[in-house]
């Protein structure tokens, strides 16, 4: 049996949620708390497996009480049931320790599913925040350089060592000495933990340049 303890400011929410929940085979709704500080004075009595949390609420919100509860209980998971779906909302969960994180209005089958996934210690998402923190976290290594251990002077010499250029044409084609070039081209071989310019060349053309 899985036990619940919900955690929201709105009575006739948590009596509907109490409802759907009762009905879910599996699972007994141990507790409700209406802010994060009566949250955290019944977990120790209600001894709930998995918390469904609200971030807006009174007092202590959701994120510094899932924050608080995740520290001192370990064991319990929280998944963040909220009507807010943007990206501040959902990462500060998710760095606050919440194990999954579902919209309001979602389905019985998606709640009950995020209970059960939950409890087996599963991450859980509601298909909207799942889809957009796909889409942020492509975006983050599209955005992010290749290579990012070197300088952009030295991704730029990289790539010019990989087309084959010696020292001295890199220099004439970028205006620079030839000491300030054989000092980036030895940065950048150590910064790749490469012995040679052969080396330099695989780990150029892996990182796409």
């Amino acid at each position: 049996m899985i036990r619940i303890l919900l955690v929201d400011d709105h009575a006739g929410f948590r009596a509907g949620l109490r409802a759907l929940l009762s009905a879910a085979e599996g699972i007994e709704v141990a507790d409700e708390a209406a802010s994060g500080e009566q949250a955290l004075a019944l977990v120790g009595r209600a001894q709930p497996d998995v918390v469904l949390m609200d971030l807006t609420m009174p007092g202590m919100g959701g994120v510094a009480a899932t924050e608080r509860l995740t520290r001192d209980h370990p064991h319990v998971r929280v998944v963040v049931l909220s009507m807010s779906d943007d990206d501040d909302s959902v990462f500060a969960a998710m760095r606050a320790g919440a194990r999954g994180y579902v919209l309001k209005g979602a389905r019985k089958a998606e709640l009950v599913r995020s209970v059960q996934a939950a409890a087996e210690g599963e991450a859980i998402f509601s298909p909207a925040i799942a889809a957009r923190m796909t889409a942020y976290f492509a975006e983050r290594e599209r955005s992010e350089p290749a290579l990012p251990e070197l300088t952009r002077r030295e991704r730029e010499i990289l790539a010019l060592v990989a087309e084959h250029l010696t020292n001295p044409q890199i220099a004439a084609r970028l205006g620079l000495s030839q000491k300030t070039v054989r000092n980036h081209v030895s940065a950048v071989f150590a910064k790749l933990q490469v012995a040679d310019r052969a080396q330099a060349i695989m780990r150029a053309r892996e990182a796409g340049l």
